[in-house]
């Protein structure tokens, strides 16, 4: 189990933190976009869509690894006081009841829309914006695969926790 887990683990502690230097990228296209802007007033659809496109990209391909760190968004007002089974518990319970679910919702829901995209080559509609919009829709799924990858994790490190505890 332990070694499943560092394997899981690993997968998205290498695209989190890959996907972390599009917060670099990111800074620059938007410092960027507002110096021409301000200073020269030009303005472009394409690095409006490319700062959406990366943001995407980020907190898409990012979420696993974020709950992999615990440092997603929680309600502490009882956890912090649980002891590590009970927390073990509220983990495994949550992750079941309400992860999993939510991220095979966003899996097989979001292929379709993908494929559908990738059929047609989908470009921005805009005149000036990025072409091949399907490959930032491709995000959604392997998003959601990412954080399914690590509710698996944590129910196995729950497991564990309860088992041991």
């Amino acid at each position: 189990m332990s070694s499943l887990i560092k394997l899981l683990d690993r997968v998205n502690r290498f695209i989190g933190t890959s996907t972390s230097i599009l917060t670099i990228f990111l800074v620059i296209v938007i410092v960027f976009d507002v110096f021409l802007r301000y200073f020269f007033s030009i303005t472009s659809a394409g690095s409006t869509e490319l700062e959406w496109h990366l943001f995407s990209a980020i907190f898409l391909l990012g979420a696993g690894w974020t709950l992999q760190q615990d440092r997603h968004v929680r309600v502490d007002l009882f956890y912090q006081n649980f002891t590590d089974k009970q927390k073990a518990t509220v983990n495994l319970i949550g992750t079941l009841v309400l992860l999993i679910p939510f991220c095979w919702i966003g899996f097989s829901e979001s292929i379709s829309f993908v494929q559908a995209s990738f059929a047609v080559r989908e470009t921005s509609p805009d005149s000036g914006g990025l072409p091949a919009r399907y490959l930032i829709k491709a995000a959604i799924p392997i998003g959601f695969l990412l954080l399914l990858i690590q509710g698996v994790s944590l129910i196995l490190k729950s497991v564990k926790t309860i088992i041991s505890a």
